[in-house]
């Protein structure tokens, strides 16, 4: 009999629930990545035992919800969440159920879930409870639903994009019958949240298989939530330098990218304005000007659309408004000490940015491209190496010199603490007390603000 090796503090959770008198299985994604090899994140629990019961045999509880037939077990650190047998009623919203009952058969529990990979259960005692074929489909690499997929997605239309996002995940097939669902009930995404979208989006996007995300396109799920992406897929770009659609290109250059939130999100988006700019000469090649800043301004409201941090957004829209930073042009210390200063700290990500555009690109100048960006890192080690000042905070004085020196606190210290770090990028060797108080001097004075 198959064995799984479960963790002491989910086992000891199993063996008291036993010793109760109740039925307990690890169950869902733990028994999932157990049987591909792969070390759990969760070991979830299911159980006859209703949560009242649970709260009974186990000292420390967390209340995760009752309502729905769970409780959070606290084994030392980590918490274990055990959830009741249960059947789901209806969906009346497209994403909870109205109501669930609590039965004692775990066959009716396996029943409700998503997808036969994670409709497994086991214990010691009775071993693997594969009721619907979950095993035989990861040894197929297949995502396919429990029962019917028009049922599964009626219920929860984020299923959808979640087959995709396991598919990617695990570099497995939606089934046929899968996809066709999925299509027919594409719409009924838009009912489901932003957060729970983008969620499931991420997970994609830092996926071993990130492409994946034009299974979503396919069938129709960006179009509910990610419709720029379509009419990206529906751009051409005729031109030595590219071979793909806009939308391909987007796909190529998430693929060929470091496998980094901010990165993958900056190359989903690095070119999503790219329809917006379109023109074409009369040779009757396509040319995108201006595309860059747009598309940071576009990448910015799609990713508060999707209720992204803040931190995120800034950090992306830097990325994206600066990916074609000095293409064409001699690489100079100067240019890339601008650029360390603009991305903040992100300057390694912008090259990754860089390096992931290009190779997403056609075979067209691409040494010429990656050479000048192997120059942008050389050039990025010696800054390093020569400590030149690319921020305010690394400039030989700050607002308290400036007061000192009879400067009024206001905007205006700002704009000259920006003003002689331009001047700094410019001249690494100005970077010194003097130089930038005297200049600070004649900076205010000019303004009438000394």
């Amino acid at each position: 009999m198959m064995k799984i090796n479960i963790p002491e503090g989910a086992k000891y959770i199993l063996d008291r629930l036993g010793s109760s008198g109740f039925e307990g299985y690890v169950v869902g994604g733990c028994v999932r990545d157990s049987l591909l090899g792969v070390e759990p994140e969760d070991w979830d629990i299911t159980t006859n035992a209703l949560p009242m019961q649970v709260k009974e045999l186990f000292g420390r509880t967390i209340d995760t919800g009752l309502k729905h037939g769970t409780v959070t077990v606290m084994r030392e650190s980590k918490g274990y969440e055990i959830t009741t047998y249960r059947t789901d009623g209806d969906y009346s919203d497209g994403r909870h159920p109205d109501n669930v009952t609590f039965v004692p058969d775990l066959k009716e529990d396996l029943k409700r879930r998503d997808f036969t990979i994670n409709a497994m259960a086991y214990n010691d005692s009775a071993g693997l409870v594969d009721l619907f074929g979950g095993q035989e489909d990861l040894k197929n690499g297949v995502i396919r639903c429990v029962g019917s997929p028009y049922d599964r997605f009626s219920e929860d239309a984020l299923r959808m994009l979640r087959a995709v996002r396991f598919a990617a995940k695990l570099g497995f097939t939606p089934d046929k019958e899968v996809l066709e669902a999925i299509k027919e009930l594409s719409g009924t995404l838009s009912k489901v949240s932003a957060e729970r979208i983008t969620g499931e989006l991420i997970k994609l996007l830092t996926s071993d298989n990130p492409g994946m995300i034009k299974i979503a396109y396919e069938t129709g799920l960006t179009k509910v939530f990610f419709p720029e992406f379509d009419a990206a897929m529906a751009t051409p770009q005729n031109h030595p330098h590219h071979c793909y659609n806009v939308g391909d290109h987007l796909i190529e250059s998430v693929k060929a990218s470091k496998n980094d939130r901010i990165v993958r999100l900056a190359m989903l988006l690095h070119d999503i304005a790219k329809p917006d700019t379109i023109t074409t000469d009369e040779k009757g090649l396509n040319h995108f000007h201006g595309h860059e800043a747009l598309s940071a301004k576009k990448a910015g409201e799609i990713l508060r659309r999707w209720k992204l941090d803040n931190d995120t957004i800034r950090r992306v829209c830097r990325l994206i408004g600066l990916h074609d930073y000095g293409i064409g042009e001699a690489v100079t210390p100067k240019m890339v000490r601008r650029a360390v200063s603009e991305t903040e700290g992100d300057f390694p990500l912008l090259l990754e940015v860089k390096r992931a555009d290009v190779l997403a690109q056609s075979d067209f100048k691409r040494e010429e491209k990656l050479a000048a960006i192997d120059s942008f890192a050389r050039e990025y080690e010696n800054i390093l190496k020569a400590g030149d000042c690319c921020f305010l905070r690394d400039l030989k004085i700050g607002g308290e010199d400036l007061r000192k020196a009879g400067i009024k606190p206001g905007p205006i210290m700002g704009r000259i603490l920006t003003h002689l770090l331009d001047m700094v990028i410019e001249d690494p060797d100005f970077n010194e007390p003097g130089l930038l108080l005297k200049e600070a001097e004649r900076y205010a004075e000019s303004e009438g603000k000394v």
